[in-house]
């Protein structure tokens, strides 16, 4: 499938284009945690569209889907972003947060690249930050940060669901899409 490159999207008008897997993808819908998580989002997309901001929808996301225990897995460049958001949610659920640099494991410890040749660097831990996360029993972690491959990490070994707050780019403001919307980028990537 490549439905980027599709002019139509006659899915949106209810034309299935992958009717081979229909039956699987049904079941999987019916399934009760998925059933509820799409019923809450399709809400809150459907009650707060153009009203509310990300926070403001994780915020009713949790409460809807009866969440307690709330995870921050946050990149130490955003540490200060981390302890508004810890606030922010503190005053509707138990949250805990994990600093990426967990554990202080040297980067020489498995030969990873360093920033600063020169000096001494602790690792990215993304697997500290979801194994902390599962001891906590968190019902959903949040991503504020993290790099890319370490939000993968992230979530390959969160046994809670994950969604993303914020990402990381250092280099747009930690606004990804603003690669898109730049002619200068357009024209680096040969678009």
């Amino acid at each position: 499938m490549r439905c980027a490159r599709c002019n139509r999207k006659d899915c949106q008008n209810g034309k299935n284009c992958k009717e081979n897997i229909l039956k699987e993808i049904l079941k999987e819908y019916k399934k009760e945690e998925n059933l509820k998580i799409a019923k809450v989002a399709s809400f809150i997309e459907g009650n707060f569209y153009m009203k509310k901001t990300r926070l403001e929808e994780i915020i009713e996301f949790c409460k809807m889907m009866n969440y307690k225990r709330i995870g921050i897995a946050f990149c130490i460049g955003l540490e200060k972003e981390a302890e508004i958001l810890d606030k922010i949610l503190s005053k509707h659920f138990e949250v805990y947060s994990v600093c990426c640099k967990v554990c202080g494991i040297n980067k020489d410890e498995f030969e990873l690249t360093h920033i600063n040749k020169n000096q001494k660097e602790t690792m990215c831990n993304p697997i500290a930050q979801a194994l902390i996360l599962n001891e906590k029993k968190t019902d959903l972690n949040i991503i504020l940060g993290l790099c890319v491959g370490h939000d993968i990490l992230f979530q390959k070994y969160s046994n809670a669901p994950t969604t993303t707050f914020a990402v990381k780019d250092r280099v747009l403001t930690h606004n990804p899409l603003g690669v898109i919307y730049s002619k200068y980028y357009l024209r680096k990537f040969g678009i």
